[in-house]
C-alpha cells in the first residue's frame, strides 16, 4: 500500500523513521570502484582543457564587437550626411523645382546605399554572433565520455591556428574545411591580418595606416605606438627618394602631434633630414636598412593579437613547451642523448631554450635498522614478508642468531638464505 506524503512530511515521518533505523548494506565491486576514479580523472582533465580555451570565445566575440561598431559608424556617417542634404535643399530659396527633386533623388539613392550596406553588415553580425554560440555549443557538448574526440577536435584547431598564424593560409582552410570545424577558427580574422602584412613586406605602409585608422580608440587606450611606427618610416621613405620638402610637409602634419610623448625618437628621425640616406653614421644608418619593415610586421602581429586577446605565441607552441618543461633536462643536450628523447632533436630544444630545467627528484632508500643508505655497495633485501632492509643490517643479524633473520617491525622470523636482493635503477 502506497501512503502519500502529507504537504508538511508528516505521513511519511514513521516510514522514514523506521528505514532511518535499519542500516542498508552498500556493496560497491572493485570495477565499479575503477570506473569512478577514471571517470574522476577525465572531469579533472576536461576541466584543466576548459582553463586553456580563453582565445576561442574571446576572438569572434572582439571581432563581433569590431562589426557592430564598424555598421554604427556607417550608419551615423550617412544619416547625418542625408540629414545635412535635406536642410541644405530646405533652406535654399535659389533652387529650382527640377534641381531641388534632383538633389533628393540623389538623397533617395545614398539612402538606398545604405540599407545595402545594412543589410550585408547585419548579415555578417547574425554570422558572427553564430560562430560565438557554435562555440558556446561547442565547449558545453565537452563531457568524460567524448573527451578523446573532443581533444582530437582541439589538436586541429590548435593546428590550424599555428598555421595561420606562420601564413600557411591555403593549408590551414584545406585543414579546417575537411575537419568540419570552420565555426571554431578564426581564418576570416587572420585574413584580414594578411593583407597588411603583405603590404608591409611589400614597403608599403597604407594598409596599416587604415587598419590603424579602424581601430584608433582601442590603439590609444593600450598606448600603441604603432601608428607613431609607421609614420616615422613613412617619413624615412620620403627622405630616402630625397623628396625633402614633402618630408617636411608630412612630419608637420603626422609626426608633429606625437612630440609631446615620443619626442627622442621624432629627432633622431627628423635629424636624417641632415644625414641622407647614404650616411655611415650608424646611429642613422639602421634607420633606412630594409629589417624595419621586418620589425613592422613582427610589431603589427603583437598588436593585431593583443586586439583580438589571442595569445603572441602559437598554442602550438605553447602546448609543446608546457610538454617540454617537464622533459628538459642537462642531459638532453649531451651528445649521447637518446633519440626517443623528444629534446634530442634539434627543432625541440630550440623552443625548449627558454625553459628552466625540470626539477628532479631522487629517491634515496635508507635502511630501518641502520638508518644508513642503501646502494650498491650496500644493495636492499627483500623478506619473504615484502619487508626491505639493508645488506650490511641483515648480515650482522644473521651472524649474531645463526644465520636466523626476525623482522624488526613484524616479528616474522626466516633463514638468511631466504632472503632475496633487490636492485636500484
Amino acid at each position: 500500500m502506497e501512503i502519500d506524503p502529507l504537504p508538511n512530511g508528516s505521513g511519511s515521518t514513521a516510514a522514514a523513521a523506521s528505514a532511518a533505523s535499519e542500516p542498508v548494506p552498500m556493496v560497491i565491486s572493485p570495477t565499479a570502484a575503477s570506473n569512478k576514479t577514471t571517470a574522476s580523472s577525465k572531469l579533472n582533465q576536461l576541466n584543466e582543457s576548459l582553463k586553456l580555451e580563453h582565445q576561442l570565445l574571446r576572438v569572434p566575440f572582439e571581432n563581433f564587437k569590431k562589426t557592430i561598431r564598424t555598421n554604427h559608424r556607417s550608419v551615423e556617417k550617412e544619416v547625418s550626411s542625408v540629414i545635412s542634404g535635406v536642410a541644405d535643399v530646405a533652406d535654399s530659396n535659389e533652387l529650382s523645382k527640377d534641381d531641388a527633386v534632383l538633389s533628393l533623388t540623389s538623397l533617395v539613392s545614398r539612402l538606398q546605399g545604405l540599407k545595402r550596406k545594412l543589410e550585408e553588415g547585419s548579415r555578417m553580425e547574425n554570422l558572427q554572433a553564430q560562430r560565438c554560440r557554435a562555440r558556446l555549443d561547442h565547449l558545453e557538448s565537452v563531457d568524460a565520455e567524448n573527451l578523446s574526440e573532443w581533444n582530437n577536435v582541439r589538436l586541429k584547431r590548435i593546428l590550424v591556428d599555428y598555421m595561420l598564424r606562420m601564413s600557411y593560409y591555403d593549408s590551414a582552410v584545406k585543414l579546417a574545411e575537411s575537419s568540419n570545424i570552420q565555426d571554431l577558427v578564426d581564418i576570416d580574422v587572420f585574413q584580414e591580418a594578411k593583407k597588411v602584412i603583405d603590404a608591409l613586406r611589400n614597403q608599403e605602409a597604407g594598409p596599416a595606416l587604415a587598419w590603424c585608422i579602424d581601430n584608433k580608440s582601442r590603439l590609444k587606450k593600450s598606448k600603441s605606438k604603432f601608428e607613431f611606427q609607421l609614420r616615422l618610416q613613412e617619413f624615412i621613405e620620403l627622405v630616402r627618394s630625397e623628396n625633402y620638402m614633402r618630408a617636411i610637409l608630412y612630419a608637420q602634419r603626422h609626426l608633429a602631434p606625437w612630440g609631446a610623448t615620443h619626442m627622442k625618437e621624432l629627432q633622431r628621425v627628423v635629424a636624417t633630414l641632415a644625414f641622407r640616406s647614404n650616411t655611415e653614421c650608424a646611429k642613422y644608418k639602421v634607420l633606412f636598412e630594409p629589417k624595419q619593415w621586418d620589425f613592422l610586421v613582427d610589431q603589427f602581429k603583437q598588436e593585431f593579437c593583443r586586439l583580438y586577446g589571442m595569445t603572441l605565441e602559437p598554442l602550438l607552441n605553447i602546448y609543446l613547451q608546457a610538454g617540454l618543461s617537464a622533459l628538459k633536462t642537462p642531459y638532453c643536450y649531451e651528445d649521447d642523448c637518446t633519440k626517443e628523447d623528444p629534446l634530442s632533436q634539434e627543432s625541440f630544444r630550440k623552443l625548449a631554450l627558454p625553459l628552466p630545467y625540470s626539477k628532479q627528484h631522487h629517491s634515496k632508500l635508507v635502511c630501518y635498522i641502520t638508518k644508513e643508505l642503501m646502494d650498491t655497495e650496500n644493495p636492499p633485501q627483500v623478506l619473504p614478508n615484502g619487508y626491505v632492509y639493508s645488506t650490511k643490517a641483515l648480515k650482522e643479524m644473521a651472524e649474531k642468531n645463526n644465520g636466523k633473520i626476525t623482522c624488526p617491525r613484524t616479528g616474522f622470523a626466516c633463514n638468511y638464505s631466504e632472503l632475496v636482493k633487490a636492485y636500484i635503477s
